[in-house]
């Protein structure tokens, strides 16, 4: 691999380039790792224009843009150039053979209504009955339940368990009412969360422009739109929450685990 000078001419190579910002930003590579949450040895290899530490070209890129704008260049040009020395811009890999092949996905349930109408009839009949046996007793009402229902009068309830609200904020945060809104449905719009650790991702539409790539820190998120399609790769799948047009998906992700996905306007089919 060339180092030095790129062979097009005077302008320096990308590795030469990023090492000396940093050097102009009096930043040592310590401080830019820090900064990026890339790897020491990495930006060392990528600053002697070494990128095969960073796991394939579409993972060197999202590196030379994530190191660029840390040590204060344009990313673009940096990305254009690393394209042009490397064989031109990745193509994404449709994911569509490989969910029909490993994620079979269940055929959504119906309802029973039959079994539901009956348990609302039985509702109606026990609640009749209760009311009638304890109408004799108006007279002398329960003082045990009136001290219950001051004892609880101070707590919230949650309507869907029954539990106090304070129960439900030990759960955890949920997630935001913007998060699962419903999404337009003349689009695509993926919303993606790095809920644990920080996770590579890179989003394309379905003409091939990108719509976000880079490091995304854990906390972090992004939502991202496309009139037909979105091709998505993820660098940790197991660490992010993924929203398919205003739903959650349940997948059985890793951490760790790279993951080509994509979606259309008709996802998800369930969940």
């Amino acid at each position: 691999m060339s180092l030095g000078n790129s062979p097009t001419g005077d302008r320096p190579s990308v590795g030469r380039a990023l090492q000396q910002a940093r050097l102009d930003a009096k930043l040592s590579v310590e401080q830019v790792s820090l900064s990026t949450r890339v790897r020491i040895p990495i930006i060392h290899a990528i600053e002697q224009d070494d990128f095969s530490r960073c796991g394939g070209d579409v993972y060197a890129r999202g590196h030379v843009r994530t190191l660029a704008r840390a040590v204060g260049l344009a990313p673009e040009g940096l990305v254009e150039q690393f394209d042009a020395e490397h064989g031109g811009r990745p193509v994404p890999t449709p994911a569509a053979p490989m969910f029909e092949a490993e994620r079979i996905r269940p055929e959504p349930r119906r309802p029973n209504w039959t079994a539901a109408m009956v348990t609302a009839i039985l509702a109606v009949v026990g609640f009749v009955g209760f009311t009638v046996f304890a109408g004799g007793d108006e007279d002398e009402p329960d003082g045990s339940a009136v001290a219950g229902e001051s004892q609880d009068s101070g707590k919230t309830k949650d309507p869907d368990s029954g539990k106090d609200a304070d129960d439900r904020q030990s759960r955890g945060p949920q997630p935001s009412e913007s998060a699962v809104a419903g999404a337009p449905p003349d689009k695509v719009t993926l919303r993606i969360v790095a809920a644990d650790g920080q996770s590579w991702i890179s989003a394309q539409g379905a003409d091939g422009r990108a719509l976000e790539e880079g490091v995304l820190a854990q906390g972090d998120s992004v939502t991202v739109t496309d009139s037909e399609k979105i091709y998505l790769v993820l660098g940790n799948a197991g660490g992010v929450d993924l929203f398919v047009n205003g739903k959650q998906i349940e997948e059985d992700f890793q951490p760790g685990e790279v993951e080509r996905l994509t979606y259309t306007k008709g996802d998800p089919e369930a969940g």
